[in-house]
């Protein structure tokens, strides 16, 4: 009889149309596939019940995430293999799917797949997975959402990220280290925003508190940081007493909506925005505009995505919503400079940063499967296989264009238009 594999393999290449380009080892100790090639190791029949219930990348994602779907070899070049055939294919390519449910052999390749996984569907989602209404936006559902990602456990943040704890891309050069680049990015916001001693700077989304921390004692400014996060906030409270700097840097569990003890004289926001929300970020604009003085700056460093012909149609990645980042939106820079704009601010430049974004999410998953053992035990194994997958695919994505990194620099200028900046103001780049 056929080994399961086989089967596998050969339903497979009949829905994609396509030559596999995984070898797959079945339940049963089988395989088949191209020689060389990474090996799914499909654990189970379950596996199938996800992808049959749920096909495309959320089934994926559930069967990954509840160990049901492994990998052996490099998960980069697998990921690279099937995303042509998962998260990039067309779905108009072929007629659709009701044109393609009449074609004989994919109805029988379905069918040979429902034999193979058996009764019962659908199996139960992992407990991991966030099921919630989409894009509320309310104070409530964002301290949720921003929990989900974050209270993970500090041990756990710790292990991937390093000791720097900063959860953003890092500013990289030849002869970079993981350290040496988040701290050059740090100081490369620093220098954007022209801190200078006795300022004020608001901090939205202050993580563990590496920003502040940078920012008051390498230039003597006093810093607000708001989080929604209480185990970020505990973190980054502990630190700040450590540097002895309880007099310079203030930690809040605070929404940025109800900060009102302005005015700043900057604001940097790293790796939040992304959280806001379509609907509400001209109101996040709004806000951070009138918690600045006349003069002030705000340096927003943001994740974008490339835009599409009808935007409406623009729907957050079905796995990342689910498990990763709950009601994350991502925005085409300039959307972002638009609504900058908007609100009052004048921008005054963009630096796209995508390459070291790709290269710090490396560094990520390197430190994450280096010491996975103790990973999954801090975090649980599914959260752990969780944020390998989500880290790996989003620095190929990176890699390949299909999302950017921007930093923006925006002034409220005052009504005399004199934006306090130099004629030549990128000084930051030496």
């Amino acid at each position: 009889m056929t080994g399961a594999a086989s089967r596998l393999v050969g339903a497979a290449e009949k829905l994609l149309g396509a030559e596999l380009p995984l070898q797959i080892r079945a339940w049963d100790g089988s395989q088949a596939g191209p020689e060389g090639a990474p090996v799914l190791v499909v654990r189970n029949r379950r596996a199938l019940r996800r992808l049959l219930f749920k096909p495309g990348e959320l089934g994926l994602g559930r069967a990954w995430v509840s160990g049901d779907l492994g990998l052996e070899g490099d998960l980069y070049t697998a990921l690279g293999a099937i995303s042509g055939l998962i998260w990039e294919r067309d779905e108009a390519e072929n007629g659709g799917v009701l044109s393609a449910l009449r074609d004989p052999e994919v109805r029988a390749a379905i069918g040979e797949l429902l034999k193979l996984a058996g009764p019962p569907l659908p199996p139960p989602r992992p407990p991991e997975e966030v099921r919630r209404p989409r894009h509320l936006h309310t104070r409530r559902s964002d301290k949720r959402a921003i929990s989900h990602h974050y209270d993970v456990g500090n041990d756990f943040y710790e292990l991937v990220l390093g000791p720097s704890m900063v959860y953003s891309c890092a500013y990289w050069s030849e002869s970079s280290t993981l350290e040496t680049a988040q701290r050059d990015k740090l100081e490369l916001v620093c220098a954007k925003l022209g801190l200078q001693e006795g300022q004020r700077l608001l901090d939205v989304g202050c993580g563990w508190g590496s920003m502040a921390l940078h920012a008051a004692r390498e230039h003597g400014v006093r810093v607000v940081g708001v989080t929604l996060s209480e185990e970020q906030a505990t973190y980054a409270r502990k630190r700040v007493a450590e540097a002895g700097l309880t007099d310079r840097v203030e930690i809040r569990v605070q929404d940025y909506r109800d900060v009102s003890d302005g005015p700043y004289d900057a604001i940097s926001s790293i790796g939040m925005a992304e959280h806001v929300g379509a609907e509400s970020y001209l109101e996040y604009a709004r806000d951070l505009y009138a918690l600045l003085r006349p003069g002030g700056k705000l340096l927003n460093h943001q994740i974008g995505r490339r835009p599409r012909e009808d935007e409406s149609e623009y729907q957050l990645d079905g796995f990342i919503d689910a498990y990763v980042f709950p009601d994350g939106e991502l925005a085409p820079v300039g959307t972002t400079v638009t609504q900058l704009e908007r609100a009052g601010f004048e921008v005054r430049d963009v630096e796209a940063l995508r390459e070291h974004y790709a290269l710090t999410l490396r560094r990520w998953v390197a430190n994450l499967e280096a010491d996975w053992d103790r990973a999954a035990g801090l975090a649980g194994a599914g959260r752990a296989r969780v944020w390998r997958l989500y880290m790996a695919a989003s620095a190929l994505a990176f890699e390949s264009n299909t999302i950017g990194v921007n930093q923006v620099l925006a002034v409220r200028t005052p009504d005399e238009g004199t934006s306090g900046l130099p004629l030549r103001p990128r000084t930051w780049h030496g």
